[in-house]
């Protein structure tokens, strides 16, 4: 009887076992993206889920948790079960700089995840309004160092590559650069077309179209290459300045800690191989975005690189976030 009992209770917990497996695949693949639908890396999202839907067999739905500058996104995916069926789509900046600048996060950028793919880098530029009586970054130094009083630079945020990227250049030129920000791309571009700031830095996304409406200026390119939108554009560097040579921040994927090492490889393989169509490629492109399609191994080697390239910037800086 006692032996019976037993077979029963086994086999009454492997038959909940086997539901519980179940049950857990029959809910959505979740991409988690830490800002409101509608930009650059949402639509990026939407465009990979697309894929991975067949290429999984899946359903894979997509997840905004905007917030606290991506951190709320990035503590929901630790928290989550490490089971791959929570995917992280994220910039880098909250992984490479965050740790460097933040008193206290609520995880740890290099134990609490495992990057699975590189999507995209995202290109930055510096602009102007097209009316300032400069063109390009040299006259822009030579404007500046006869009117030091227009030091002025919008951007987005503080603490990110730009920012830091700008206090270089300061450096680089001897003249004070002081850091405008404003909440968003739009409001940026908006002030830089009203010559309201005398130039501004931001994703090439946001101002691109209104470089080529003849609104605003695109004076240069961050990162150590030209960008294929405006191959006339020289990049920062070749203007006589290295101060935005990582500039550039990159989309990427990342999962749990723990999730098993069966299921990152499959996730890796879906994202690289969905990132290296023509179509998503293609959608990528549109968006101002250049896409890559890397492995995790190689994600992890160019957030290392960024890592020691920032560190001794961010420390000289002593900046220290208050968000």
């Amino acid at each position: 009887m006692a032996s019976l009992l037993k077979t029963l209770l086994l086999g009454a917990s492997i038959a909940l076992t086997g539901a519980g497996a179940h049950a857990d695949n029959s809910t959505p693949v979740r991409l988690i993206v830490g800002f409101p639908p509608g930009g650059a890396l949402d639509n990026l999202a939407r465009s990979l889920a697309e894929d991975l839907r067949t290429a999984l067999g899946e359903s894979v739905l997509v997840e905004n948790r905007p917030g606290a500058s991506s951190r709320i996104s990035i503590e929901a995916v630790k928290a989550s079960r490490p089971d791959g069926r929570t995917i992280l789509l994220a910039s880098t900046p909250p992984f490479v700089l965050f740790p460097m600048t933040y008193a206290r996060l609520n995880y740890d950028a290099e134990k609490d995840f495992i990057p699975i793919a590189h999507l995209a880098y995202v290109p930055s530029v510096i602009s102007a309004g097209a009316n300032q009586p400069f063109k390009t970054i040299p006259e822009y130094v030579a404007w500046l160092k006869k009117n030091p009083g227009g030091g002025s630079m919008g951007l987005t945020n503080l603490g990110g590559g730009l920012h830091f990227s700008v206090l270089q250049l300061s450096k680089a030129i001897g003249v004070p650069l002081a850091p405008v920000t404003y909440r968003g791309g739009a409001p940026l571009a908006t002030d830089i077309v009203g010559a309201h700031v005398p130039v501004g830095t931001d994703a090439l996304a946001s101002q691109l179209e209104l470089h080529r409406a003849g609104k605003l200026r695109i004076l240069g390119v961050a990162g150590t290459r030209r960008v294929s939108w405006l191959p006339d554009i020289p990049t920062i560097k070749e203007s006589g300045y290295d101060a935005f040579d990582r500039a550039n921040a990159s989309y990427a994927a990342f999962v749990p800690a723990g999730t098993p090492k069966e299921m990152v490889a499959k996730l890796e393989a879906a994202f690289v191989a969905a990132m290296r169509k023509p179509q998503v490629r293609a959608q990528v492109d549109r968006m101002g975005l250049e896409p890559t399609g890397l492995p995790g191994a190689e994600t992890k080697r160019i957030m290392d690189e960024d890592r020691a390239y920032w560190r001794p910037i961010v420390k000289a800086s002593g900046f220290k976030s208050e968000d």
